[in-house]
């Protein structure tokens, strides 16, 4: 359903957040999740440590009774699954990247140029709603989150395999941009009025900065990086890759 976090609480053994995370969710869909709540040092150079975890099955919460809207304590635990499992529950993405410099006349050397992305289809979506899907793909470079950025696919319903066809076509990159930029996919359930995650990408070089800030969105896997690489070393080629589909903490929308 997505990732939510608190403030970091410094000094102090025994932090207080006093913060309530909201998701907006049918209470049919919420059955079938659990819910994990995992605890992180953040240390001065901004990484995180994982400390300890708490995992609720919501199938089996009981609703109904009333003690279970009062605060409870609950023991941390060691991390019960390797981070990889939650990426190959997610499905799939096979997707191709294109970068097309665009050189001034009379120039040599690209000023800006484009990024093209084209999503080709999705392969084995979680269910989040018994045998009912109707997905879509969002697209956002970051650092920019305005809403201009943003791009999608059409919906396609009754499938766990979509197929899209779509390129999305983003300009206005120098060179030295594509150090700097990343790109997010996400694939979503719609569903009436709401949306679901089902998972997402993170397509770049993972440095964990851009243009000289720490920032949390630039946290590419191994095989995401690889594919942003042949990318930029293949100018006007189409890149094909196959990633595994991961949860994703999306950056806000700005206006």
């Amino acid at each position: 359903m997505g990732k939510k976090k608190t403030l970091v609480v410094k000094k102090t053994l025994n932090p207080v957040y006093n913060e309530i995370l909201r998701y907006k969710i049918e209470k049919q869909i919420l059955r079938t999740q659990k819910l994990n709540l995992s605890v992180w040092h953040r240390d001065s150079f901004k990484r995180n440590s994982f400390l300890g975890e708490v995992e609720l099955d919501l199938g089996t919460w009981d609703w109904d009774n009333k003690q279970n809207t009062q605060l409870k304590w609950y023991p941390l635990k060691r991390k019960t699954a390797p981070v990889a499992l939650e990426a190959e529950n997610r499905g799939e993405m096979k997707l191709a990247l294109q970068y097309v410099p665009e050189p001034l006349p009379g120039k040599k050397l690209p000023t800006t140029g484009e990024v093209h992305i084209w999503v080709k289809e999705c392969i084995d979506l979680p269910l989040l709603r018994g045998s009912h899907l109707n997905s879509f793909v969002k697209c956002t470079i970051l650092p920019d989150t305005s809403r201009k950025s943003r791009q999608k696919t059409r919906a396609v319903g009754k499938t766990t395999d979509p197929v899209f066809n779509h390129t999305m076509v983003y300009d206005g990159f120098r060179p030295e941009d594509l150090t700097e930029a990343c790109v997010e996919l996400t694939v979503w359930d719609h569903y009436k009025l709401t949306n679901q995650l089902l998972g997402g990408l993170r397509i770049g070089f993972g440095t964990g900065k851009s243009y000289g800030t720490e920032v949390d969105w630039m946290d590419s896997t191994s095989e995401e990086v690889a594919l942003w690489e042949k990318m930029v070393k293949s100018p006007n080629t189409w890149i094909e890759a196959t990633l595994p589909l991961r949860m994703l903490l999306i950056a806000k929308i700005s206006k």
